[in-house]
């Protein structure tokens, strides 16, 4: 049953009034009625600044929202607040720890490193009332963009929670062929995504998660992992043709905009866009002069900013970008063809994901290539070919460019459980031949579990360690 729209939520909580209060990261905290309806903002996205908003629950009486608040996505440093729904004011309760949740028995508990940990909490002065005490440990936690941790309460006083590792499982590197053939590559195991094979195929630039998130460059050759980048929360990476160079999307006071870096790590990052809305780079066209990006839209009236535009940087003159695409809908990863006549694009216009193909720069108009779903498109260095996924479906699609474009129905390459990335960011990419495939394989976590732990009265044991708050 569908609810609402809501793009990648940041945990959820249903409410005793039959609301369900939900976070939409860097655009707030939102609430819907049980029964699905219209989403209604709660917090604005613009009071968190850009900080990410996760795991909201209204606290009794209804004035107040307790939240898990973070500006790196590296949950162990988030902060837990409350904020007052009337005066806007916000207070920190808790350094560290994320999905806390109030209980009537006057205690404050979250999760840190897979352990549930529980604090008394005075509701009249919101404020904890002494330190934090373990109570369960080996929660399951979800890697990397949200980090929810698997557990909840009832009202009853029973704890539900599934079992995993107490930190994000890390991921592997590996080359699938056409037919589905795995083989490692010699990478270390790491919170891998984003991979970008370079012009020539001989290095990957891509991004891992941990203590920070950065951009790194594995050199497939030599068996080295370089770090590129050092400051602000970094992802996205995309080689310029002669592969000298990195751009990236990269989260620097309180902003996301568009850098580049030369790719041997030598001298700074260089800012290539400003602006308060979302950026992140896609594709540059074969001669370098242009990086093709997706920008969050301006927030409609009714506060529902989830949908992107498609912009293009010209990298020569006053590098003042121009839009291409901007539309009521939700269009992002826009791919140039190999002979940069064509933009490759997701767009959700029919109601879903599809891939949509458009002449470049224009005008014209549009094919649709995918069929039944598909998202992350990544055309082949020959140009013959467009790639996309569609769940865990590599699928392909015959294609000419040239004098005019045509394009062959869709067929299934190969089917495998690779992390897949999202309608805006390709989470894999092809070898210059197009022969071969470097793909992500997640490391066992939450994916690997078969039990859900359930344990009745436990406000009892909780009360017996931990007494309430005043």
């Amino acid at each position: 049953m569908t609810l609402c729209e809501a793009d990648n939520p940041y945990g959820a909580n249903w409410g005793t009034d039959d609301i369900i209060v939900f976070g939409q990261g860097a655009r707030g905290l939102w609430q819907v009625p049980g029964a699905g309806g219209t989403k209604q903002p709660l917090v604005t996205g613009d009071s968190l600044a850009g900080v990410f908003g996760h795991g909201p629950q209204i606290l009794p009486g209804g004035k107040v929202v307790l939240f898990t608040l973070t500006r790196t996505r590296n949950w162990n440093d988030a902060q837990i607040v409350v904020q007052d729904l009337e005066t806007g004011e916000r207070r920190v309760l808790v350094e560290g720890g994320t999905d806390a949740r109030y209980l009537p028995t006057g205690q404050l508990v979250y999760v840190r490193d897979g352990t549930l940990l529980a604090v008394p909490f005075d509701l009249k002065r919101l404020a904890v009332a002494g330190g934090p005490v373990p109570i369960v440990e080996g929660i399951a936690q979800s890697p990397g963009q949200t980090g929810a941790a698997h557990f909840s309460l009832s009202s009853s006083g029973s704890l539900v929670y599934v079992p995993g590792n107490t930190g994000p499982p890390n991921s592997t590197l590996v080359w699938v062929d056409r037919q589905g053939t795995i083989k490692p590559l010699e990478a270390p195991a790491r919170q891998y995504r984003d991979p970008r094979l370079s012009p020539d195929g001989q290095r990957l630039a891509l991004r891992i998660i941990g203590d920070s998130t950065d951009i790194w460059v594995y050199d497939i050759t030599r068996l080295t992992l370089t770090r590129l980048t050092f400051e602000g929360i970094n992802q996205h990476p995309v080689w310029t043709p002669d592969g000298s160079r990195v751009a990236f999307r990269s989260t620097r006071r309180e902003q996301s905009n568009l850098f580049w870096k030369p790719a041997d790590g030598s001298g700074q990052a260089e800012r290539l866009t400003t602006g308060q809305q979302v950026q992140s780079p896609s594709s540059w066209s074969p001669d370098g002069q242009l990086l093709a990006f997706f920008e969050r839209s301006p927030a409609e009236p009714a506060g529902d900013s989830g949908n992107y535009d498609i912009w293009v940087l010209p990298l020569a003159g006053d590098r003042k970008p121009r839009p291409f695409l901007q539309t009521p809908f939700g269009e992002g990863e826009a791919v140039f063809s190999p002979d940069g006549r064509w933009l490759a694009y997701v767009s959700n216009e029919s109601g879903r994901q599809e891939i949509f193909v458009q002449p470049f720069p224009g005008p014209g108009g549009k094919w649709q290539i995918s069929t039944g779903g598909g998202i992350e498109p990544v055309w082949a260095r020959s140009g013959r070919e467009l790639f996309y996924r569609n769940g865990d479906q590599m699928m392909t699609v015959d294609t000419t460019t040239q004098p005019s474009f045509r394009a062959g129905a869709p067929r299934l390459l190969f089917e495998g459980n690779f992390l897949t990335g999202t309608a805006f960011r390709a989470n894999y990419d092809v070898t210059p031949d197009g022969q071969r495939f470097v793909m992500v394989q997640q490391g066992e976590g939450v994916s690997g579990v078969s039990q859900i732990h359930v344990v009745l009265n436990w406000f009892e044991e909780l009360k017996r360690r931990v007494p309430a708050g005043r």
